[in-house]
């Protein structure tokens, strides 16, 4: 289930932080809080809220709308921050919250919250406003995903991470081969001798991280109807990069040059049949 954990607003929170002894120990010790919380995977989101009189209230009044600039004098009926949690029960929400530091320096208030989920829902909205909401759920969670080219080199993973790592200045992250796995391929999955080949690495170039592998052996099927595009900041860069992808084995796809959106752009197919896009940004 999921619960709102709401910290109730003070007289202090709604004087707005101040950097004295108290608040300091406080952020050290919920700093030390919501790591447990993230180890135990209980944490979904969390954010503090500025004093009310940072804030507006909207009155609904047939209509009209009424906006009322804070303060708000109501310190009880206030939140000065909160936390989005994933727990197995309300039980377990409690037992954490009780582990919480007090977020204040004088008596404060820590309210629990269960979200409304579909099984609450279920038999009480009409099916076309479920089905609405269901889809509106997808699309909340579709903007946190995430999509990475994922690379197979066909028994050459390796040998292309350390091409460019020295061509592109790549960073090498967690790399898995075969033998690494905790539990062993199906008999027959992979050819003799495979064992030290990559099942899994990931590497970055710039802000990109790009995943790769050696797959399941058999010949690399070289990838089509895609490029990789890597822009650098200058032409002297883009030289010496589209030089390094198209050369030793590569091949020059489309010379270097300049167009009407870049003062450097081109194309290249590197040694192992990945195609790249290497350009200088234009002016807007």
């Amino acid at each position: 289930m999921q619960v709102i954990v709401l910290v109730k607003a003070t007289p202090s929170s709604e004087a707005g932080i101040k950097l004295d002894e108290f608040t300091q120990a406080t952020f050290a010790a919920m700093g030390a809080f919501n790591e447990e919380l993230l180890k135990a995977g209980i944490m979904k989101d969390a954010a503090g809220l500025q004093p009310s009189s940072r804030g507006v209230r909207v009155r609904f009044r047939g209509s009209e709308r009424i906006v009322t600039p804070g303060p708000f004098t109501e310190t009880g009926e206030l939140v000065a921050g909160y936390w989005l949690w994933e727990v197995p029960s309300l039980a377990e929400a409690i037992a954490w919250v009780k582990r919480c530091p007090n977020p204040m320096p004088e008596e404060s208030e820590i309210e629990i919250r269960p979200l409304y989920g579909g099984e609450d829902l279920a038999g009480l909205v009409p099916s076309e406003v479920q089905a609405q909401e269901d889809r509106q759920a997808d699309q909340l969670a579709m903007g946190k995903a995430s999509v990475q080219p994922y690379l197979f080199y066909g028994g050459r993973c390796e040998e292309a991470l350390e091409f460019y790592r020295q061509a592109l200045h790549a960073r090498i992250g967690m790399l898995l081969r075969w033998s690494d796995c905790p539990e062993p391929p199906p008999a027959g999955m992979l050819p003799p001798g495979y064992e030290r080949k990559i099942m899994h690495a990931e590497f970055s170039i710039g802000g990109m991280t790009l995943l790769a592998s050696d797959g399941c052996g058999g010949a690399q099927v070289a990838p089509g109807g895609f490029r990789l595009a890597l822009s650098v900041p200058t032409e002297a860069l883009a030289d010496r990069s589209f030089a390094a992808l198209s050369g030793d084995g590569g091949r020059v796809d489309m010379p270097l040059a300049r167009t009407f959106f870049s003062p450097r752009y081109g194309m290249a197919t590197d040694r192992f049949g990945i195609g790249w896009m290497v350009m200088v940004p234009g002016k807007p």
